[in-house]
């Protein structure tokens, strides 16, 4: 078999994985929901708070001034990773406030307005379900919810007879969170604007997993985490398109984002600083930018399309595991129609009791309803899953040791 990543090299960067759980070496297996760090990155973030430690933006002093450039220079290290150019990149705190920042700039430049039909999909996570149904109530506008097969497929039928109805936002993940489904994003960021839409993809669970060119996607928004991506909790990013960006009023007002306010007796006015700063009002989280651009030289070193090779071979092991111990497995089992999440369920056994099983044997996992509630009642698991996310230093002996674990679990469950 082909070796695509040095992995026993790779986890050597990676300390916690040295860790033992319950006595058990662990076996980290809840990607999907934050990855670990490479000593790489905690150093990153170690040397910023040691040596150049400053606000950024606001001071000519020496410190001042080299945070700014080092805060800088990670916004064009990250917006190169997705293709995008750095004053198209926005500092947000993870994906959520990501999609947040996208929905309340389009409310606050009258770009929803009353009767505007949002467009989004059964298989969102919340973050990408839920601004939506505020923006759209505050703003008088109607949602449509696109819905997905039995295996979690977006139903492209029902996509198309959406997209009739002229949506003014299509707001759509690329991958899923529960069943790791990948949407075929190019396609529909295509056939929203031929329909006079704006077009937002989730992109949390495919940055870091495969290689990203927003350009080539040509979406107007694409939102990701960077705790997802090896990089620190608290910091991610949100891509505008330039020429939509300069038309964006920004919902969150503040400090760092203009360039002039005058006020008179009763009114102030305020211009604004151009994109990206006109978003990032505040203090920003600049030792997790810096944590973040570490993080993506660390994959980009490794090369992405080898990152999505490794764990695609790895979500084919780990699919047929699976079936062998029979059971039931969520989304398609065709590994070209996903990345590496994979929920299931062990009859007998609710979520947690699985989850609680198999961390006494060193094995973490997820369960529950991955925030994504509306999908996971689509599928039939009305009490969640069990959720196993894999990433680039996880091996195919973790997959063999998950399996034996497992088989004991399913017999526990027997008994």
């Amino acid at each position: 078999m082909e070796i695509l990543l040095n992995v026993s090299g790779i986890r050597k960067d990676f300390p916690v994985l040295e860790k033992k759980i319950h006595g058990k070496q662990l076996v980290y297996f809840d990607n999907a929901a934050t990855t670990q760090k490479p000593i790489q990155v905690l150093e990153a973030v170690e040397q910023f708070y040691r040596t150049i430690y400053a606000n950024v933006g606001r001071s000519v002093h020496e410190l001042g001034l080299r945070a700014t450039e080092a805060y800088e220079e990670s916004r064009k290290i990250v917006s190169a990773f997705i293709g995008a150019m750095p004053d198209e990149l926005v500092f947000t705190k993870q994906t959520t406030e990501a999609i947040n920042l996208a929905a309340y700039s389009l409310l606050a430049s009258g770009m929803i307005s009353r009767g505007d039909l949002i467009l989004t999909t059964r298989m969102e996570h919340h973050s990408n379900l839920l601004p939506w149904v505020r923006v759209a109530k505050l703003a008088g506008a109607r949602l449509r919810i696109v819905n997905v097969d039995e295996e979690g497929r977006l139903d492209m039928g029902d996509f198309d007879k959406a997209l009739a109805m002229r949506p003014r936002v299509v707001a759509v993940t690329h991958v899923s969170n529960v069943t790791g489904v990948v949407n075929p994003v190019k396609e529909i960021c295509r056939e929203a604007h031929s329909h006079g839409a704006v077009c937002l993809v989730d992109g949390a669970q495919s940055a870091p997993h495969m290689p990203i060119d927003v350009k080539e996607i040509d979406a107007d928004f694409f939102a990701f985490s960077g705790h997802k991506m090896l990089g620190p909790m608290g910091i991610g990013g949100l891509y505008i398109r330039r020429e939509l960006a300069e038309k964006l009023e920004p919902p969150f007002p503040g400090g760092g984002a203009i360039s002039l306010v005058e006020c008179q007796e009763d009114n102030c006015n305020a211009e604004w600083l151009h994109a990206p700063h006109k978003f990032e009002a505040g203090t920003p989280n600049v030792a997790g930018a810096v944590g973040l651009a570490r993080a993506v030289e660390y994959l980009k070193t490794l090369g992405m399309g080898e990152v999505e090779e490794h764990e695609k071979m790895l979500t084919k092991r780990l699919l047929e595991v699976l079936e062998d111990l029979e059971v039931k497995i969520y989304g398609p089992l065709e590994v070209k129609d996903r990345l590496g999440v994979v929920s299931f369920n062990v009859e007998g056994l609710t979520p947690h009791e699985v989850a609680s099983m198999l961390d006494l044997e060193g094995i973490a996992i997820r369960s529950g309803h991955h925030c994504a509630l509306p999908l996971v009642k689509r599928l039939g698991a009305p009490m969640g899953t069990a959720r196993a996310s894999l990433y680039l230093y996880n091996t195919e002996e973790e997959i063999e040791y998950f399996a034996r674990v497992l088989e004991k679990i399913k017999k526990i469950a027997k008994s």
